[in-house]
């Protein structure tokens, strides 16, 4: 603003030099010339001079008043991008409000004694995902999520922004299960208030979610990082074991003692820390993530469900975190090899550097069993001011829970699809060469946002 001005006086300042020295000139040429030659000097007429400083002058009120213009906008767009800054980020703990009530009276009438006070707690839940698209909230899908928050929402658990933004009450599942996958037990942690109602809590839910306990945890609890292990169980007809050229019957086949031993031999080569890049999708040998520690997968001996004459089986898997379809390709695997479709030694070569394409078993049978949170007992457990979180006392819930709503459901629907019977009948068209980089496969990289959680617990 102030350079113009400084330019257009420098402007007038050399113009009235420019003057001086044309006045100047002239005269000593006129004194050079004879007497009668000479002629009277031109004079700068003064409204020429009192035109140019006007002009001068409009020219320069139109640079101030864009100046001055361009400076308001900037104001305005900074002040607006500090309101933004301002807002709640999801990382903040305690919040003001973002839009007090537009009348005066009712923020000077706060009382903030009135607010619901909130403490960390875990929500302790299970339910079966058949009918589900998966835990996590998605908008426009049917998920285990949406049906909590809505239900919490109506008994007043959360209020409508904590509906609108989970994240305000600190809202963390301990697993995200995939579409179709079942929890018999899921742990939310989330910010809740005093004295709640669970009798009432489920009868707003659906038959197929339950709400076991909730339980005060300490403040910085987060039902993800706190926990150590999970145990998921994969529940399948024994048929699957059964050799690929035999014809055999759902309804009437047993699986022989050595062929369980023969499962629990192939599940055993999974155990200890490994490379499963070729378990999941869009990871490279090299991601640092795709390292798992498995601590534990056997094979239950087979049983016959009631009510039904085919005979199914319960694999159990225990591990730290696993990736998105990680069992379920670990499982597909395994069948292949015992089936005689593919070598054992296959299993090892998956786990080197070579691309591999791994069948990927159906989620069906995927259960999210157990969630651990030993370190946390050891060091909270026995404080005198935190429960354990070992969930003994909720034990007979779960599995009166499990029996009615997952287990019948797997072997119903199971037997309904015969989704593993036609899963069975494609996987000898599997290839299990090592594949070449540049084919198209689902283990390329894809574009995602920086803030999806691709690695743990996408099961």
């Amino acid at each position: 603003m102030f350079s113009c001005f400084r330019r257009a006086v420098a402007v007038a300042v050399d113009f009235h030099r420019a003057t001086a020295q044309l006045t100047e000139q002239c005269a000593r040429k006129l004194c050079t010339l004879p007497t009668a030659a000479r002629s009277p000097a031109p004079a700068i007429d003064d409204g020429v001079r009192q035109r140019f400083a006007a002009e001068l002058a409009a020219a320069v009120e139109v640079k101030l008043a864009a100046k001055k213009q361009e400076a308001q906008k900037r104001m305005e767009s900074r002040k607006t991008k500090q309101e933004v800054q301002q807002r709640y980020n999801g990382a903040v703990k305690r919040r003001k409000w973002e839009d007090p009530p537009e009348d005066p009276e009712a923020v000077k009438n706060f009382d903030p004694a009135s607010r619901v006070k909130r403490r960390k707690s875990i929500i302790l839940l299970g339910y079966s995902g058949v009918n589900y698209f998966g835990m996590q909230r998605n908008p426009g899908t049917k998920t285990i999520e949406e049906d909590l928050l809505r239900a919490m929402q109506k008994r007043e658990w959360i209020n409508d922004e904590g509906f609108r933004q989970p994240q305000q009450i600190q809202f963390q599942r301990a697993a995200r299960t995939d579409k179709g996958v079942s929890a018999a037990m899921q742990v939310v942690s989330i910010k809740l208030p005093d004295n709640l109602d669970i009798e009432a809590l489920n009868s707003e839910l659906p038959e197929d979610i339950r709400v076991y306990a909730v339980k005060r945890v300490t403040k910085g609890f987060n039902s993800k990082t706190n926990c150590d292990a999970r145990t998921y169980t994969y529940t399948l007809p024994t048929i699957a074991f059964a050799p690929n050229e035999e014809k055999v019957d759902i309804q009437t086949y047993r699986l022989p003692a050595e062929r369980l031993a023969r499962v629990n031999e192939v599940l055993a080569l999974y155990v200890g820390t490994k490379n499963f890049h070729n378990f999941t999708s869009r990871k490279e040998f090299l991601d640092p993530s795709v390292k798992r520690f498995i601590m534990s997968f056997e094979c239950d001996p087979p049983f016959l469900p009631e009510g039904s004459t085919a005979e199914f089986a319960t694999i159990k898997i225990k591990g730290q975190s696993f990736m998105l379809h990680q069992i379920r390709k670990m499982v597909g695997l395994t069948i292949a090899v015992v089936r005689g479709l593919a070598e054992s030694d296959i299993i090892e070569k998956a786990f080197g550097q070579e691309r591999y394409g791994i069948p990927t078993a159906p989620g069906l049978g995927l259960v999210l069993s157990r969630i651990h949170y030993d370190k946390y007992n050891k060091r909270y457990g026995e404080d005198g001011c935190h429960e354990t979180l070992e969930f003994e006392k909720e034990e007979p819930m779960i599995q009166e829970f499990f029996k009615r709503h997952i287990a019948s459901t797997i072997v119903e629907t199971e037997l309904k699809t015969n989704s593993m019977v036609e899963w069975l009948e494609k996987l000898p068209l599997h290839s299990y060469e090592p594949r070449d980089e540049s084919e198209p496969s689902e283990w390329k990289p894809r574009n995602r946002k920086a803030s999806d959680d691709q690695d743990d617990d996408d099961e």
